[in-house]
């Protein structure tokens, strides 16, 4: 049987719940062979269903478990939007030439090749063709090589080592037993502390006991404070971190968040600013010798089409909002999971913010202020005239909300996500990112809820 020529991009599709140590292995020896390997934790499947983690959790096991190997990266657009691509359809959605790609297979899928049976000829989409045309990168252990009549007509086969299977590592953790050498410890930690594969749901938030200190340092350098407590803390800056913290004010945070949330570390913030709801006082600066508070908070994944229809995708950990670019009040029409629920608002502006970014711009539009964990989302109006009297209104978590300018030539809109301008728009479409959340921690006597008794119940100046 022919060997496929070395093909520059391997794909390397799997559930990945949880992914273990075995998978790096084996993304380390595809990596030898290829220039490229792209791991591609695949989207949701019926018969799957009620076993697969929350995506976001598999999506950060995934970042996890595979951080730092050369020429290797991980996609989650498959987790991001629920869907299932079929492997013949991944190179168009990866932007790849098919000729240059190899599909990463274990030898039971082409067991039976020969005659026409395997899974992959029998059971996939378009398998036939696929099958004859694609190339293919076949998995077997020392003992399961596959039979060469059996094998594609562009196969290459990799042998590697004995593996526990996925489903006896996810039993072994419902079961309480240790996992020695199945995951890696980054991995281990992050199940642990989230309780993830056991018979009770997954924590929202945790108690985290740091080790000994090592860090990742950003701190606002345009902040003499800040200045301060970083030098203060540069003696514990570590190449392998395990938490990243940030001095300055919640512009310094968001800012950290933006750059550096597909790291997977948590983050503790030390408040050199003013209010900083999301950091913590710089008395407690030495953070790792105390037990913290661990707060798992989800980002917002933002859609924005440009008036040309440039689509546009981002990320928001606080809001995302329009606002009107002239002097004319917008004209904004509210949908909510595709149901248009306001046809015509007339205001300046329309937001929508997580659970913590209730606390910051959503506030000055008259919304409520709502606890880090709370699993709801925030609609609001800037100055609405019409609904008369509408108040900001709180959505599920699981809500999409579009906002679509009514008259685009007169009343153009400005976009703008966690304060970043991205130019004029004629909609924006907002939802939970199921890939993208961040870890913060908080020392307990500035745990986010006494903040938000702050906001609510301010005290008259003395």
């Amino acid at each position: 049987m022919p060997d496929a020529s070395r093909s520059k991009v391997a794909i390397y599709a799997a559930g990945f719940d949880p992914p273990t140590a075995h998978h790096r292995t084996i993304a380390e020896l595809l990596a030898g062979q290829c220039e490229r390997v792209v791991v591609l934790p695949d989207g949701p499947r019926p018969e799957r269903s009620e076993d697969e983690s929350l995506p976001i959790h598999r999506a950060v096991m995934a970042d996890l478990n595979f951080a730092g190997l050369d020429r290797v990266g991980v996609e989650l657009g498959d987790l991001e939007r629920s869907r299932f691509t079929p492997n013949h359809e991944m190179p168009a959605i990866l932007g790849l030439s098919p000729g240059g790609v190899t599909h990463v297979v274990p030898s039971a899928l082409v067991a039976g090749g020969g005659a026409g049976r395997s899974r992959i000829q029998s059971e996939w989409a378009e398998g036939a063709h696929f099958w004859r045309a694609a190339h293919f990168t076949v998995l077997h252990t020392p003992h399961d090589a596959p039979r060469p009549e059996d094998l594609p007509p562009h196969s290459r086969c990799l042998e590697v080592p004995l593996q526990t299977s996925t489903a006896e590592v996810r039993l072994r953790l419902l079961e309480g037993h240790p996992t020695p050498g199945m995951l890696l410890p980054r991995v281990a930690e992050y199940v642990r502390r989230h309780g993830l594969y056991r018979a009770t749901p997954p924590a929202k938030d945790s108690v985290y006991r740091p080790g000994p200190p090592r860090l990742r340092l950003i701190h606002d350098e345009r902040n003499p404070v800040a200045n301060s407590v970083a030098a203060e803390l540069k003696p514990h800056e570590h190449p392998d971190a395990d938490v990243i913290a940030v001095v300055g004010g919640d512009g310094t945070m968001l800012r950290a968040i933006r750059a550096h949330w597909r790291e997977r570390l948590p983050f503790y913030g030390v408040n050199t600013g003013h209010l900083g709801f999301l950091l913590n006082d710089r008395a407690r600066a030495r953070f790792w010798e105390r037990e913290l508070r661990l707060y798992q908070l989800p980002l917002l994944w933002v859609e924005l089409v440009s008036e040309s229809g440039e689509r546009l995708e981002s990320l928001a950990f606080n809001d995302c909002w329009v606002e009107r670019r002239t002097g004319q009040t917008a004209w904004i029409e509210v949908s909510v999971n595709g149901a248009v629920r306001m046809p015509r608002v007339v205001a300046d502006g329309m937001l929508v913010a997580t659970a913590a970014g209730s606390t910051s711009y959503a506030r000055a539009m008259r919304a409520t202020p709502l606890p880090f964990n709370t699993p709801l989302l925030t609609l609001a109006g800037s100055n609405v005239l019409k609904p008369e009297f509408w108040q900001p209104a709180v959505l599920t978590l699981d809500s999409e909300v579009t906002v679509r300018n009514l008259d685009v030539s007169k009343r153009p809109l400005q976009g703008f996500v966690d304060g970043v301008d991205y130019g004029r728009v004629r909609e924006m479409r907002a939802r939970v990112s199921k890939i993208a959340a961040v870890e913060l921690l908080f020392a307990h006597e500035h745990d986010p809820v006494a903040k938000l008794a702050m906001l609510q119940f301010p005290q008259p100046p003395a």
